[in-house]
């Protein structure tokens, strides 16, 4: 809300300063809103300048700043920097490189030879990639990832032992061949391996009984001991040697329903080197047919330790379960992503909600429905590594503070991502080349300013991009800087770029104050104009008894002047521009272009506008005032006086000669010759061919005028600049043309026809109701009549009876 209040009586001038006030009151609202992030950070020396945004540049001119500017002034946006006289040659503005560090293409297995190593095939390009960041401004690289043919593959296969997988023991006995022979259709490297589970080794997940400890099962059922996890077979291509080993595996059982099964797969995450693991494709099956346990559940044991998600494996066998927690969903998630594996859920359909909802947390997984013994164990495998390696989405490691990463995606078929989903392209077959745009940004500058090492890689695979982090902290001309210079009040700072970097304590353009006496009462006398009470005008600070104005948003406003009492954007305006836009506004007065006058810079010394057609400045009638006539006599109207709308009518004074001259007739027939022979007449065949006002060098009057048969005709009359008349006169004057007769007479006709039919159709349409009306009282008196038509009411018959009353009828 803005609120004026005048005292007195305000002169025009007051009343204009006020507005000029206003309007720049808007404008200076208007460029806050906007922003500028290169004045806002206020920096002090150029490598501040250069963290607060990709636009910022520093002035490095030793003569850049004016009087009243401070030393962050010289921080701005590139090209308000050279408008503001800024040679580029001294503006610092260093911009971030890339270089790809290690770029080995990715594998072609029709040119690569056919044994190669697992570590030989390249899936992910490039390797290694540099970047050198500029605040604010992104580096971009691409990645390529195509999906090799015939890759390793290594698949561990972990069951749920508890007694409830009887059943599905039987038919994974034989897993190991068949699998075998399925897999070798996908690749010509193969390994299996097999880990059981039960649950921890305490109560109240199993009975701690002696006897049940030997065997957990109930009856005659002959069960093994208990266990949490057992690593029963390391990765290896002998699929008999599997099905051996799984054949002589036995059931266990425990108390509870959710089963341990997040211990295990910890353990097989972790323990690399007992299971085995390669740097291929990692697979785990986790086979159950029950819930699971997770962190916190450990509390119903006494067990409150949370898991350390470390290696515990002593004989193959988790020998800590009694001692740790379960792990949380996200420490497994985090496990199972830094070793590279992709989890497969193979769960009977009871459970398939609780997984698919663990399936959404754990990125690279997929849930199988088992059947009830597990007979569909292959094809679920199948399937499910066919949906996971169909899939590459790009993950990585945790950003150094102030750094961010997008992604773009270019999959099969043209297909473009953006967000989130950038990091991800599906439906991918083998031999397929995907790209990636990769673009990271900086803001600001990292605390220890030293490089940071990011990682990039498909979830799933052990193949990474290393990005090396490099962060320009500091301008060029830093390394130039002097140090104690004595350019800087005795060596009070270091001369850089172009200014004064003060040492701590040192305040001032060229640090010569001290922090404990900035504000003095005698410094601030000398930052006041005319011995007045405002210190820099209320538009600055007095530093060291010098003032600094104030800097505002827009970078095209700026305070200057030893008292900061002048601006640049309180001056007059015309259609809503500064100075009329042509001119600058130097201490709130407008200093014209060359060509423009006025305190606006709205008045255009250019005469060229004011030319009338016969070349004279306002046609001799007037005077060219800012590039407009100015009429001496106001009968005169026009762009440049040509018009006199009020001036006796030449139309008027020339018909009567131009009718007998044109057509010879009118009042002036008989004295045509002697009276109209002071001008020179002309014919046309019609109006548009008539002269125009812009088409001659002299002005043109057009006249409409009526002749004696009560028509019209058209002329024009003009004096050229010979001061010959002119006129120029239709040869054929329009005349009304008579009404026709015949649709008259016969539309007379038709009229009393027509009414005399609607008169005759209303009188029958009255005598219709008038004889309904006739006959209905007619009827009505008929009805009410008490005697009939075939009866005479007089007549009396001659028979008279008489009944005897004891008569009995005998």
């Amino acid at each position: 809300m803005l609120l004026v209040v005048i005292h007195g009586a305000a002169t025009e001038m007051d009343l204009k300063l006020i507005l000029v006030a206003f309007v720049g009151l808007l404008y200076s609202s208007y460029s806050q809103k906007e922003g500028n992030e290169c004045i806002s950070a206020n920096a002090k020396y150029c490598g501040e300048c250069i963290q607060a945004g990709a636009k910022c540049g520093w002035c490095s001119d030793p003569n850049f700043l004016k009087q009243g500017e401070t030393v962050s002034s010289r921080c701005d946006e590139l090209q308000s920097l050279v408008k503001r006289g800024c040679n580029k040659t001294f503006i610092e503005n260093p911009v971030g490189r890339r270089k790809i560090v290690k770029n080995t293409e990715v594998t072609d297995r029709n040119k690569a030879p056919k044994n190669l190593k697992p570590e030989d095939i390249t899936q992910v390009q490039p390797q290694k990639v540099r970047l050198t960041l500029r605040s604010g401004e992104p580096q971009a690289f691409e990645l390529k990832f195509k999906r090799a043919e015939d890759y390793p593959i290594d698949l561990y296969y972990l069951m749920d032992l508890s007694f409830s997988m009887k059943d599905d023991l039987e038919n994974v006995k034989n897993l190991g061949t068949s699998l075998m022979k399925e897999m070798s259709k996908i690749t010509s490297d193969f390994r299996i391996g097999f880990g059981s589970f039960v649950e921890k080794t305490v109560m109240p997940y199993i009975s701690t009984t002696p006897a049940k400890l030997l065997n957990p099962c109930t009856g005659d059922q002959n069960c093994t001991s208990p266990f949490s996890y057992k690593n029963v077979l390391p990765l290896t291509s002998d699929g008999s040697r599997f099905n051996n080993l799984v054949g002589v595996q036995q059931i266990s059982g425990n108390l509870d329903s959710p089963e341990g099964g997040f211990d295990a797969i910890m353990q097989v995450a972790v323990c690399g080197e007992q299971i085995g693991w390669r740097n291929v494709t990692r697979l785990l099956v986790f086979s159950t047919d029950a819930g699971f346990h997770f962190a916190g559940d450990g509390k119903l044991g006494g067990i409150v330790l949370p898991n350390d998600g470390k290696c515990h494996l002593e004989n193959n066998i988790y020998t800590m379960s009694h001692y740790y927690d379960y792990p949380s969903i996200a420490h497994l998630v985090q496990k199972l992503s830094d070793n590279n594996i992709q989890t497969i859920f193979a769960v009977t359909e009871e459970f398939q909600p609780v997984y698919q909802e663990l399936k959404n947390l754990i990125p690279k997984s997929a849930v199988g429905t088992l059947s009830a013994n597990s007979s569909n164990v292959i094809n679920l495998i199948i399937d499910a590594y066919n949906s996971l390696s169909s899939e590459v989405i790009l993950e990585n490691s945790k950003l150094p503070e102030g750094v961010t990463i997008a992604y773009t995606s270019r999959c099969k078929n043209g297909v473009t991502n953006k967000g989130e989903n950038g990091r991800k392209c599906s439906n991918i077959s083998i031999g397929d080349e995907v790209h990636f745009n990769i673009s990271i940004t900086s803001k600001g500058c990292p605390k220890q300013g030293k490089p940071e090492v990011i990682k990039v890689k498909p979830l799933g695979f052990t193949e990474e991009v290393e990005i090396t982090l490099n962060f320009i902290c500091e301008c060029d001309c830093h390394s130039k800087g002097i140090k104690n210079s004595p350019d800087c009040h005795f060596g009070n700072g270091t001369y850089e770029c172009g200014a004064c970097r003060c040492n701590e304590g040192r305040v001032g353009r060229n640090c010569e104050c001290s922090s404990n006496d900035v504000a003095t009462e005698d410094m601030d006398q000398t930052c006041r104009k005319d011995n007045g009470t405002d210190i820099c005008s209320n538009n600055g600070e007095c530093v060291c008894g010098t003032c600094e104005c104030n800097k505002r948003e827009n970078p095209e406003e700026r305070y200057s002047g030893q008292f900061c009492e002048c601006d640049n954007f309180n001056c007059d305006r015309s259609g809503g521009k500064l100075c009329g836009g042509h001119g600058r506004c130097e201490c709130r007065k407008c200093i014209c272009d060359p060509g423009w006058n006025g305190t606006a810079c709205d008045c255009s010394l250019d005469e060229s506008t004011c030319l009338a057609k016969n070349k004279q400045i306002c046609n001799g009638r007037g005077r060219c005032e800012c590039g407009a006539c100015k009429c001496d006599d106001p009968k005169f109207q026009g762009a440049t006086c040509e018009t006199c709308p009020t001036c006796p009518g030449v139309c008027a004074e020339y018909k009567d000669c131009v009718e007998c001259r044109a057509f010879g007739t009118g009042e002036k027939k008989e004295t045509c010759e002697k009276e109209c022979n002071d001008f020179t007449l002309t014919k046309v065949p019609t109006r548009d061919k008539l002269p125009q006002p812009n088409s001659e060098p002299y002005p043109v009057m057009h006249c409409k005028e009526r002749d004696a048969n009560d028509c019209w005709f058209y002329y024009t009359y003009a004096v050229t600049n010979s001061t010959e008349k002119v006129v120029h006169v239709v040869e054929e004057p329009e005349c009304p043309t008579g009404p026709d007769i015949i649709p008259i007479v016969a539309g007379v006709v038709a009229g009393i026809v027509l009414i005399g039919l609607a008169l005759l159709l209303i009188w029958k349409l009255l005598m219709i109701i008038h004889d309904r009306r006739e006959f209905a009282k007619f009827e009505k008196e008929k009805m009410n009549a008490k005697w009939d038509t075939g009866e005479n009411p007089i007549y009396k018959s001659a028979v008279t009876t008489v009944v005897n009353p004891k008569y009995e009828g005998k």
